[in-house]
């Protein structure tokens, strides 16, 4: 039998427990700008069910976590319209670890330091098991995404650009 690689807890897989959630752990070798080519290729999976966790801010620099497919891009015109904002931006990534915690790379929408609106786009509820990163890089978790509106409260929006 394949010993398990033993993975600390972070401030995201302690959220999970604290709620109950059950999911699997899923470590890789964690790539400098790698992205989701890279976990989905390491964990054998589409790189469609391995959602990316973007920190992104609104027109008054309000925080918000947007979770997206890996191999889609977030159109930021759509989802400002989708969530009545008039504009929305990523945060530069010292921002956005300010507010979630977690390093850029290995920011999870579990367990972040500031407490942010969740939106995910809708597609990736109908994916019978997720990847998502657990709060570290090199480091997911698959969770059932129901989960996501479920105990996170994560709002769905249709945002995703078009291929």
């Amino acid at each position: 039998m394949a010993k398990k690689e033993h993975v600390s807890e972070t401030p995201a897989t302690a959220w999970l427990r604290k709620h109950a959630v059950g999911f699997s752990e899923h470590p890789y070798a964690y790539e400098e700008h790698g992205g989701t080519a890279v976990s989905s290729r390491a964990l054998g999976v589409p790189e469609h069910d391995v959602v990316k966790t973007l920190v992104m801010q609104d027109e008054a620099a309000r925080p918000l976590i947007v979770l997206m497919h890996g191999d889609r891009k977030v159109s930021t015109k759509n989802l400002a319209r989708a969530i009545g904002c008039k504009s929305v931006e990523p945060c530069k990534p010292e921002v956005a670890q300010r507010h979630s915690g977690f390093l850029v790379g290995g920011t999870s929408p579990f367990g972040t330091k500031k407490a942010m609106p969740v939106y995910v786009e809708e597609s990736i509820l109908a994916i019978e098991k997720i990847y998502i990163n657990g709060g570290r890089g090199g480091y997911l978790v698959g969770i059932a995404p129901q989960v996501l509106v479920e105990v996170l409260g994560a709002k769905p929006v249709q945002c995703a650009l078009a291929d």
